[in-house]
């Protein structure tokens, strides 16, 4: 397993692929998306769920299916509360290591985690470590799926970091219709990072308030 605290590929083509990792220009006056990846977590993804219900601010999270099926539940409680779940596949696993067939398995699995908990399909994917392999593009676009990546991140899967580092990496430079990239589980990064994560949330929708910036879906 690549986790990544340790993974140097973890940089998103999207120059170079022209993928989107900002809101649509309708949605993206005064607002960013606060998006959260590889969850959901039995700790981490009930606390951002707390911490965003306390402000009142609305995110997008990019689940991995083999974590949906051992806690389903988790998901439901994403949507009661307001959020939406998006796809981030089944395994966490590399794109540029698979074969079509793997990566084909992989995106089938995954919907059909999110739909058996949901009984509705995702419309986004985002690929772990935010890497498409060529194959793994055409599949997303055949199945009728959008790539998001995104534009602002905070590091967080990293060992030695802080939440004052990982706020401050993802508000400089922010700008209305930035997409934000955070992590509310550890299965695939260093131990307890989600811990961090929250903390730093907490700083991050603060400043987000103080600079009028609303948060709204990644749909």
């Amino acid at each position: 397993m690549i986790r990544h605290a340790f993974a140097p590929v973890h940089e998103p083509f999207a120059d170079s692929l022209a993928l989107p990792r900002t809101l649509e220009p309708a949605r993206a006056a005064g607002a960013v998306a606060l998006t959260f990846d590889d969850g959901p977590h039995p700790e981490g993804t009930p606390r951002v769920l707390e911490i965003l219900a306390t402000h009142g601010a609305r995110a997008t999270f990019f689940v991995v299916g083999e974590q949906v099926i051992r806690r389903p539940e988790l998901l439901r409680r994403i949507v009661d509360q307001g959020h939406c779940v998006q796809l981030h596949g089944h395994r966490h696993r590399l794109q540029l290591r698979l074969t079509a067939a793997q990566l084909r398995d992989d995106f089938e699995r995954g919907t059909i985690a999110i739909e058996d908990a949901l009984g509705a399909s995702p419309s986004l994917h985002r690929p772990p470590y935010g890497i498409y392999s060529s194959a793994g593009l055409e599949i997303v676009r055949a199945r009728g799926l959008r790539p998001l990546l995104w534009a602002r991140w905070g590091k967080d899967w990293r060992k030695f970091t802080t939440p004052g580092r990982i706020a401050a990496r993802v508000l400089s430079k922010l700008r209305a219709g930035d997409v934000i990239l955070l992590h509310d589980a550890d299965f695939y990064s260093a131990e307890r990072s989600h811990e961090r994560t929250a903390q730093a949330l907490e700083l991050i929708i603060r400043e987000l308030q103080t600079r009028e910036l609303d948060t709204v879906l990644a749909l």
